[in-house]
């Protein structure tokens, strides 16, 4: 549920403590929106600690969100490929430290660095191999299996993430959220 990328993330350490490249740690509070939808950024961003949601807003301003970002996870790359508007949204949950590259320092380590530009080629793999399934699973299995699926996946979800968010992130409202909670609950108390 929350994505990791602890390869990439200790690889990122070295690259910062050497010095050598136009890297900067940057700090957020919580619940502060570090990037827009449909804007243009300079950026990219490596997570070192905390935990961000990264979604999509519609013209009514529901959220869907595609993934919950941890330690050594990116945003902000697929525009430094594209050259385009950011897709979407990302937004910290809890208190967040990230490394910045500016695009010009991204584009030069993946040219110049094979090592990071596996490492980021990878993370994109598994961007994308991850959505699929989750996407797919969520249509295909009702509300309470999909939460269950969660509680395995990561326990104290409920306790991290509002209720909210994780509504968002099922696709579903959170009178529905709190309805299939109530009745797992009395499931398992009988």
């Amino acid at each position: 549920m929350i994505r990791t990328n602890p390869e990439l993330m200790a690889y990122a350490e070295k690259l910062f403590s050497k010095g050598d490249w136009d890297l900067h740690e940057e700090s957020f509070g919580s619940k502060e929106r570090i990037m827009e939808q449909d804007h243009r950024y300079g950026k990219v961003y490596l997570i070192r600690e905390g935990i961000a949601k990264c979604f999509i807003s519609d013209e009514n301003g529901k959220e869907f969100i595609q993934e919950f970002l941890g330690e050594g996870m990116e945003f902000g790359e697929l525009e430094v490929f594209s050259n385009k508007l950011t897709i979407c949204a990302v937004e910290s949950i809890t208190p967040l430290k990230a490394f910045s590259f500016t695009h010009g320092c991204f584009s030069q380590l993946l040219e110049n660095d094979t090592r990071f530009n596996q490492l980021v080629m990878k993370a994109l793999a598994d961007k994308i191999r991850y959505k699929a399934p989750r996407h797919s699973y969520q249509h295909a299995y009702p509300i309470e299996d999909n939460i269950i699926r969660l509680k395995k996946l990561f326990p104290e979800f409920t306790e991290v993430i509002s209720k909210k968010d994780i509504a968002n992130y099922i696709g579903i409202t959170t009178r529905s959220l709190n309805r299939a909670l109530k009745e797992l609950k009395e499931k398992v108390d009988r």
